[in-house]
């Protein structure tokens, strides 16, 4: 049995977007819980098992997997029929597992943090800037549609999430990228759902 614990309006969302990709939401009972927000609304829900109170959780049969990047890969990897993910042993499964790390260890400290406000050069030196995150994806959207070619994947779901959050970096090549990922029925799913499902108090 597969359990998402979910918050509306959160990174929970993207995971909602790829189970609706993978046809799997029959199989996945949501648990919509509360959570402690930046603007001080909400809070810690004690219907939510993550240790940290924040989502997306999810359990299969009793074991937790937590952090978007992980979920997303376990996702893809239960349901390879729907092929978004690369397998073990395909010439691209190096830079498939790359950009995951990459998003986890790079894009999201960076974006938060510069919505943040926090600038310095030890932050730069260690994780980069959104400009040079900006010419990554630019260079490898130049030649192709997705992240991996010609083909939308998971990765190309979890890295373009923070620009469907934040908003589009203003590069048109990018800005194509995320507009054909937002398009796709995982994204127009996961935004009906959570407008249909009210934030719950924790």
């Amino acid at each position: 049995m597969l359990t998402l614990f979910h918050s509306p309006n959160s990174r929970s969302t993207r995971v909602l977007a790829m189970l609706k990709e993978l046809d799997a939401l029959q199989d996945v009972q949501i648990d919509i819980v509360a959570i402690p927000r930046v603007d001080g609304s909400g809070g810690r829900d004690a219907r939510n098992p993550h240790p940290e109170g924040k989502v997306p959780l999810l359990v299969h049969d009793g074991v937790a997997v937590w952090e978007s990047s992980a979920i997303l890969m376990y996702l893809a990897e239960l349901y390879p029929q729907a092929g978004l993910h690369i397998p073990p042993g395909h010439a691209q499964r190096g830079a498939y597992l790359s950009w995951f790390a990459w998003y986890s260890g790079v894009v999201e400290p960076i974006l938060t943090l510069e919505a943040a406000g926090l600038k310095h050069p030890y932050i730069t030196s260690t994780f980069r800037s959104s400009a040079e995150v900006v010419a990554r994806l630019e260079a490898v959207l130049a030649h192709q549609p997705y992240l991996l070619g010609d083909e939308f994947t998971a990765a190309d779901l979890l890295l373009h999430s923070p620009y469907a959050w934040f908003g589009k970096p203003g590069n048109p090549l990018i800005d194509a990228w995320v507009d054909r990922c937002m398009a796709r029925p995982g994204a127009r799913f996961a935004a009906e759902y959570d407008k249909a499902h009210p934030l719950p108090q924790a």
